[in-house]
């Protein structure tokens, strides 16, 4: 599958916690958990599990970092 974002990240999925329409996909990437909402239909859709290696992609035209 080809896709223009160019940020994507290798990790293993370590949950899937299903709420009423979306669910949060916790991902380990070299010890670190990124964590993603995405709609239940593409959670059954792309049939995720724990375990499975799969990417984040992040797709943003702006992105702002603070300091304090």
């Amino acid at each position: 599958m080809k896709i223009s974002a160019r940020n994507q990240i290798k990790g293993t999925i370590k949950s899937v916690t299903k709420g009423q329409t979306t669910s949060h996909i916790q991902l380990e990437v070299n010890g670190t958990i990124i964590t993603a909402s995405i709609t239940n239909e593409a959670v059954d859709d792309l049939n995720l599990k724990p375990g499975q290696n799969a990417y984040a992609v992040i797709k943003a035209s702006d992105v702002m970092i603070a300091v304090d």
